[in-house]
């Protein structure tokens, strides 16, 4: 069973630690951390800041690196939450994310253009019941 769950895969991330600092694009964010691509390996056990600004306030944790495997000219890179209150905020950032990308997929397939309140209207009566966490623990990644 995976930690991670699927995510929208277009939602960029700003990753930092004391060496660097760029962005990033979020591939998996789940009960225990999150999954990014990276362009550079990050060492096992170091701490980096994570900023997503696709949400208001902007979603900003500490976390714990625990694992790289490199993808062609890029890395794939995990990180576990260090405080536990932070995956609570994550499953939140997560569905608003998902929301957004519903109503950016509504628009291009269907010509519908939603307000953020709208789409999450709908997300919710479509999907909500189904959203990993919302009453099974189903892990999909």
């Amino acid at each position: 069973m995976r930690q991670f769950i699927r995510h929208p895969s277009n939602i960029p991330i700003n990753v930092e630690t004391d060496d660097f600092q760029h962005a990033d694009q979020l591939t998996d964010i789940g009960f225990g951390g999150l999954r990014f691509y990276c362009k550079s390996a990050l060492a096992k056990g170091c701490i980096v800041t994570i900023r997503i600004d696709v949400v208001n306030p902007p979603f900003e944790i500490a976390a714990r690196v625990v694992w790289n495997r490199q993808q062609d000219n890029v890395y794939e890179t995990g990180v576990e939450f260090i405080d536990e209150r932070d995956a609570y905020k994550a499953r939140m950032v997560e569905q608003i994310c998902h929301i957004e990308d519903y109503r950016k997929r509504v628009l291009k397939e269907e010509g519908r253009q939603l307000t953020s309140k709208e789409a999450a209207l709908e997300w919710i009566e479509h999907y909500a019941k189904n959203f990993p966490g919302s009453g099974s623990r189903n892990h999909d990644n």
